[in-house]
C-alpha cells in the first residue's frame, strides 16, 4: 500500500489561488464546528438563555466592562432592592380554597384536672393545622327525566260525551309534549358540559392527549373510544365559534397586535404529504383589560398568510424577523416593530457555539449591551409603569444605551465572517436595526415578541406529546380552543371553571348580548378554584 498522498484533482497552481481555497475551506470548517458545539449544547447543556455572569466579564471590550458608561446607566440605578426570605419557609395554602374542619378531642378522662378537685379542664383554645386534601375526579351520570304529558280525558275518549257547551280541541289536535330537553353543547352525546370542560382542559391547558385520556376515563367507569373524543373537540370547536369571531373584532379594535408561528405536522392536509409541517399561527392583542390571544391553523407559512391575518388591522405589529412580515410592514396603516429577543437569541447562541476557551469576545458584548436594554424595560414593569411613564424612562436611560449599541455595532460589524454565528448575530441586529429602535416610539409596544411566544408555549408542549393533527378540522378546532383557553387564563380565569360555564350558557344563548356576557373579560374571576385534571 502507497503512503503518498494523492492530490486532489482541479486545484489551481497558483499560491493565491490555493490560499484563497483554504480561507473559504478554513471558514466553512469552523462553522461546522460552531454547529456541533451549539447542537451539543442544545442537547445537553442548560436550556435557558440567561448567560453566566463570569463570561460578560471577560471580553476585551474596555467600555462593557466600565461601571458606568457614557449612558449614564448603572445597575444601582436601576435595580429594585431584592425580597427577603426566610429559609425553608412554605407558601400558605391559598385562602380561597374550600375548608373543610376535621375536630380532634383528648379523651373524656384527660378531660379531668389531675389537681384531685373534682373539675374539668377548661377549653382555651384550638390549634390548627392545614393540608392540601386532593378528591380524585370521579364520573357519575345525569339522568335528564323529561315528563311527558298526553291530552285531556275527554280528548282522548276517557269521557266522550263532552257537557253541552264544552269547547276542548279536537282529539287529534291534542298532540303528546314531552319537557324540553335543555340545550346541550353536543346535541345527542353522552358529555354534559363538565365532561366536555374536563377534556379541553386536559388536552389544551395541561398537554395531555385524547389516547391517554380514553385510558384514564376507562380507570373512572367510563369507556369513550379516543375517536369520540376527538369528535368531541371537533363539535366544540364549532360550537364556540361566536366567541371567536366577537373576540377577533375585540383584538383588531385595538392598534397594537403581535404575531408569532410555530409548526405542526397535519397528516391529511389535501395536496401535501404527511410529512410536510404546517404552522400553527398566534397572533395577541386586544386593548388595556381585554386581551385575546387567537391561533390559526394554517398548511403554509406563506406571507399570503400574515397578509391575511392582518388584513383588518391598523397600528403596530410587532414579530421576529421573518421575512414573510415585510410587505405587511409596508402596507399603509401598519408600523412594523422588531423582536429584541431573537436577536439576544443570536448572540446567545454564538457564544454558546464558541470553544470552551474561547468565553467572551463579540458575542459576550453584545449579550451585555443588550442586557442592559433589558434592565431598564425590567425596571418599568417592577414600578409598574403607564405607557407614558415607560416611554419617558425609555427616553432617558434606554434610549442611550440604544445609541451605545449601534455605536459598536458599527465598529465591530466587519470583524466577523457572515458565515459564522456571531456574524450571524451581527448581521440579524443590523439588518433588523430600524425595526428594533421604533420601540422607543410607544410605551406601549413591548421591547421584544415574548409574550405571544409564550402563548404559543403551551400549544409547543402539548404538540410534543400528541405530535400531529390527523384532519385539517381537527386542526382548526384545536385552534379555537387553544385560543379560547388562553384568553381565559390571560383574562385571570381557571381554565375548567369557565370552560363549564361557556359549555352550558352558549348553546342557550340566542342574543348578541347573551353571547358577549361570556366572553373570558366579562365574566368575574371565581372566588374559588375548581380542580380539573
Amino acid at each position: 500500500m502507497s503512503n503518498i498522498v494523492e492530490t486532489p484533482p482541479n486545484l489551481p497552481d497558483g499560491v493565491g489561488a490555493l490560499k484563497s481555497i483554504i480561507s473559504v475551506q478554513t471558514l466553512e470548517i469552523e462553522r461546522l464546528k460552531e454547529e456541533l458545539r451549539l447542537a451539543r449544547h442544545k442537547r445537553f447543556g442548560a436550556s435557558s438563555e440567561k448567560s453566566d455572569p463570569d463570561q460578560l466579564g471577560l471580553f476585551n471590550e474596555a467600555e462593557t466592562l466600565a461601571t458606568v458608561s457614557e449612558t449614564g446607566v448603572t445597575a444601582d440605578e436601576i435595580t429594585v432592592p431584592k425580597h427577603t426570605r426566610k429559609k425553608g419557609s412554605r407558601k400558605p395554602i391559598d385562602p380561597d380554597l374550600p375548608r373543610v374542619r376535621i375536630e380532634h378531642d383528648i379523651a373524656e378522662a384527660d378531660k379531668l384536672c389531675p389537681c384531685g378537685s373534682g373539675h374539668l379542664r377548661p377549653c382555651i383554645g384550638e390549634m390548627v393545622a392545614e393540608q392540601a386534601d386532593i378528591v380524585p375526579a370521579k364520573v357519575q351520570v345525569l339522568q335528564h327525566v323529561r315528563f311527558k304529558y298526553g291530552p285531556c280525558r275527554v280528548c282522548d275518549g276517557i269521557f266522550p260525551e263532552a257537557a253541552a257547551g264544552d269547547t276542548a280541541a279536537a282529539p287529534e289536535e291534542c298532540a303528546i309534549i314531552v319537557a324540553p330537553l335543555p340545550a346541550q353543547p353536543i346535541p345527542k352525546s353522552i358529555a354534559s358540559s363538565n365532561t366536555c370542560a374536563f377534556v379541553v382542559t386536559a388536552k389544551y391547558a395541561d398537554g395531555l392527549p385524547l389516547y391517554r385520556q380514553e385510558k384514564i376515563l376507562a380507570r373512572y367507569g367510563l369507556n369513550v373510544s379516543r375517536g369520540t373524543l376527538a369528535a368531541w373537540m371537533i363539535r366544540l370547536g364549532e360550537l364556540i365559534v361566536p366567541l371567536m369571531n366577537l373576540m377577533e373584532e375585540t383584538q383588531l379594535s385595538y392598534d397594537v397586535l403581535q404575531m408569532d408561528e410555530t409548526t405542526v405536522q397535519g397528516l391529511k392536509e389535501d395536496g401535501l404529504a404527511a410529512q410536510t409541517k404546517s404552522r400553527m399561527w398566534v397572533r395577541r392583542g386586544g386593548p388595556p383589560g381585554k386581551p385575546v390571544i387567537l391561533f390559526n391553523y394554517e398548511p403554509t407559512r406563506s406571507g399570503k398568510v400574515t397578509w391575511r391575518l392582518t388584513e383588518d388591522f391598523r397600528g403596530t405589529l410587532q414579530s421576529d424577523g421573518y421575512s414573510g412580515y415585510d410587505a405587511v410592514g409596508r402596507r399603509n396603516g401598519i408600523v412594523h416593530v422588531g423582536c429584541l429577543a431573537h436577536a439576544r437569541r443570536k448572540f446567545d447562541e454564538a457564544l454558546k457555539a464558541q470553544k470552551q476557551n474561547g468565553r467572551g469576545g463579540l458575542a459576550a458584548a453584545g449579550l451585555a449591551l443588550i442586557q442592559k436594554i433589558y434592565r431598564v424595560e425590567k425596571l418599568a414593569r417592577e414600578l409598574g409603569l403607564s405607557a407614558d411613564a415607560r416611554k419617558r424612562l425609555r427616553d432617558e436611560k434606554a434610549r442611550l444605551v440604544w445609541d451605545e449599541l449601534r455605536a459598536w455595532l458599527d465598529r465591530v460589524r466587519r470583524q466577523a465572517p457572515p458565515s459564522t454565528k456571531i456574524g450571524e448575530a451581527l448581521g440579524y441586529l443590523d439588518n433588523q436595526w430600524s425595526l428594533l429602535i421604533r420601540v422607543l416610539d410607544d410605551g406601549r409596544i413591548e421591547v421584544d415578541n415574548n409574550a405571544c411566544e409564550n402563548a404559543i408555549r403551551p400549544f409547543v408542549i402539548g404538540r410534543n406529546a400528541w405530535l400531529f393533527s390527523d384532519t385539517p378540522a381537527g386542526a382548526e378546532a384545536s385552534a379555537r380552543l387553544y385560543s379560547l383557553i388562553e384568553t381565559a387564563k390571560a383574562c385571570g380565569q381557571e381554565p375548567y371553571a369557565y370552560l363549564a360555564r361557556v359549555f352550558t350558557e352558549l348553546p342557550k344563548a340566542t342574543t348578541l348580548a347573551e353571547i358577549e356576557a361570556l366572553l373570558p373579560w366579562a365574566i368575574a374571576r371565581p372566588a374559588t378554584h375548581s380542580v380539573a385534571a
